[in-house]
Formats: C-alpha cells, sequence, structure tokens
C-alpha cells in the first residue's frame, strides 16, 4: 500500500498546531472531509485560554455494528495533545489508511481533546487539578499514598525557583529512600492534596465521565477494541514506547496486545517502561464499559528533548497555586517550558511520532479486521 505521509511537502507537518483552538479547527476540517460522524461534548461554563469553547470532539468512521473498533485518543494530560492531535489529522488526511479499515470492516474512534482544559491552557491536568489517568478509580477506595504528604510541600514550595535548602531537602529524601522510591511517592498518585500532583480526584472528573458515555455510545456493541492513547513526555527523544494500557497483572491481555503490536510492548507493572504504574488510567475504563469485547489498549509514549518533565511540572502546578506571584514574563516561561517538555516543534520529531502512530494504527486495523 502507498504511503500517504511524505516527509518533504509538509502533509504531516501541517496537521499540527500552535495552540488548542487551531487544533480543534484542523481537527473538525479534516473528520468532515474524511466524511466521519462528528460529536461535540461541550465542557460547560468554562471557557479556552483565548476564550474559546472547549469540547472532547469525536469522530467515527465506519458503521455502528462493525465488530471490530480501533480507537485512537489524545489529550488525556491536556499539554500532551498537540502531539495526539496532530497523530489524529494525520490519520484522517490519509485516504489509504482509511480505505484500508473500510476494506477490514473496522471502524475507527478518534477522540479528540480528552482534557480540553489542560491541553487549551497549557496544563497536563484538567480544570479541577485532576491527573485523568489516576482519575478511573473506585472512589469507595481513595488513592492512599502517605509517601506523598511528606514530600508535598518540598516538591511545591512556596517561592521558585526552590531554595537550596528545597534542593537539598529532595535529595535528602532520595539518599534515604532510593530514587525508585521517590519516583513511585510522587507519581503513583494521590487523592489528598487537591493543589497538588499527580491528583487522582474523589469523584469521577467531567472527562471520566464524558470518556464513559462515549464508550457507551460508539462501543458498547464491538465484539473487538484495540485502544492507542497517545501521550509524551517519557523516553528516548521522538521513540514512541509502546507501554501495555490494561489492568495490571493480566497477563494474558499483555500476551493479546503484543500480539496485536509486537513484542516490544513493555508493562509498567513488570518493571520494563519508562513510565511508573499508576492507579485509575484512562484506557482502564473500556473494560468496566464494554465487558462484551476483547480489549487491548497501549499508552503510545513519545520522548521529547526534555530528559524529565518533572521540573517543568513542578514550576507550572507552583504557578498554579500562587498565580499573583509570578510577573508576566515568569509565567510565559513556565507555559513554554511545559509546552517543551511534551511537545518538539520541530519537523523531523513531528515526522517520527506520525509515522510511528500510523504504523500502530495499521497494526490495530491489520489485527482485528476480516
Amino acid at each position: 500500500m502507498q504511503d500517504h505521509i511524505l516527509m518533504n511537502d509538509g502533509a504531516v507537518q501541517s496537521c499540527f498546531s500552535a495552540d488548542y483552538a487551531e487544533a480543534r479547527t484542523k481537527f473538525i476540517a479534516a473528520a468532515q472531509g474524511a466524511g466521519a460522524h462528528l460529536e461535540h461534548r461541550v465542557l460547560e461554563g468554562i471557557a479556552g485560554a483565548l476564550g474559546e469553547t472547549l469540547a472532547t470532539d469525536v469522530a467515527l468512521l465506519g458503521t455502528a455494528d462493525a465488530e471490530s473498533l480501533v480507537v485512537l485518543s489524545s489529550g488525556v494530560h491536556g499539554v500532551e495533545g498537540f502531539c495526539g492531535s496532530g497523530c489524529q489529522v494525520a490519520l484522517l488526511r490519509d485516504p489509504a489508511l482509511l480505505g484500508l479499515a473500510r476494506e477490514r470492516g473496522v471502524a475507527l474512534l478518534l477522540i479528540h481533546a480528552v482534557n480540553p482544559y489542560g491541553f487549551s491552557h497549557r496544563r497536563r491536568t484538567n480544570e479541577d487539578n485532576i491527573d485523568l489517568n489516576r482519575n478511573f478509580i473506585d472512589f469507595a477506595q481513595p488513592t492512599r499514598n502517605p509517601a506523598y504528604a511528606e514530600l508535598h510541600e518540598l516538591m511545591l514550595p512556596l517561592q521558585w525557583p526552590p531554595t537550596e535548602d528545597n534542593a537539598r531537602s529532595i535529595a535528602g529524601y532520595i539518599a534515604r529512600h532510593g530514587e525508585t522510591a521517590f519516583r513511585e511517592a510522587v507519581t503513583t498518585g494521590q487523592s489528598e492534596f487537591a493543589d497538588g500532583l499527580f491528583y487522582s480526584g474523589t469523584a469521577p472528573s467531567w472527562s471520566n465521565r464524558t470518556l464513559r458515555a462515549i464508550l457507551r455510545s460508539h462501543a458498547a456493541q464491538r465484539r473487538r477494541i484495540a485502544w492507542i492513547d497517545v501521550h509524551t513526555g517519557l523516553g528516548r527523544c521522538g521513540h514512541g514506547e509502546k507501554i501495555h494500557a490494561g489492568l495490571p497483572g493480566t497477563t494474558d491481555n499483555l500476551r493479546a496486545t503484543r500480539a496485536i503490536w509486537g513484542a516490544d510492548v513493555v508493562a509498567a507493572w513488570e518493571g520494563d517502561s519508562a513510565s511508573r504504574q499508576v492507579v485509575g488510567h484512562a484506557v482502564s475504563a473500556v473494560f468496566a464499559e464494554c465487558p462484551q469485547a476483547e480489549s487491548v489498549g497501549i499508552a503510545l509514549e513519545y520522548g521529547t528533548r526534555k530528559a524529565t518533565a518533572m521540573e517543568a511540572l513542578r514550576a507550572e502546578h507552583w504557578l498554579h497555586r500562587h498565580p499573583d506571584a509570578a510577573s508576566t514574563e515568569q509565567r510565559a516561561a513556565i507555559k513554554q517550558d511545559l509546552h517543551d517538555a511534551f511537545y518538539v516543534d520541530d519537523d523531523e520529531w513531528r515526522g517520527m511520532i506520525a509515522g510511528q502512530c500510523r504504523t500502530a494504527l495499521l497494526q490495530g486495523v491489520l489485527a482485528l479486521g476480516r
């Protein structure tokens, strides 16, 4: 099959956007051009950074009764939507891949900007400071993470940049407990500090409820579902690590996932991934909402030029907690640094990530198609 992605004509580069409003416009136009059925699930009462409407937009290609469905989602972690949106627009502008899906009887479901607030305002979290990949939990059993309580004020000090004493205190914690324990304490998720890092929330967020409703509308009758959830910020620059998005410890599901996407699918719960294992990731909703289906999924995690996004996240959370403490220049610098931690404004990087996403989509379509 002829490859639609041409690296020398700007086709891929034009799929990406400078802000959420542009990304949404491109997605809707590309979906309309591809003949997709479109839905707009609006986040009421909250405006975007430019005053624009915020919404999770849904494009369905293929029939409602197709037994197989491939899902491509973007922006679970808002600012990471710059990458995922570009991949979705590239798919919608790819007639060869869309034609293959039709021939194989595979429906495609594109969920654009799962977290539109974070995408627009350049936050990883949502309008309630919730990390959506920690929010899909049983709220009768909130995420208890006592280790985070010891680190909360150290990670989010009163002033930014942090003092030398702050850096020494964090280094002392790592010396006592180890780097792995430090990362797990900070990133696993926590439900006690609503203004803290990796906050799970204490109830299902708007995005949680919206994503579940989308699945009930478009996936509840499917027999086979393969989900690719695009993320950025971890791993080697430009490389898409394929992280198992099934439930932790489900070895049969991991085996089925590798049968589609290859032996290089890694499982955070086995300690093989650049990511730590988290509780309550968004893709897990498919197992609750679509129990009739054989479901598999991956988080396609692209590395950027930042060795770690942690300092950028700390700074942006500090800004969120102390919005009046920063000058206009410092605010702009913090927001730009967060953007750069999760996106590389470079044509070569964009080409790499779009190509790898296309390969993952092809694998999904070929595996599920008749």
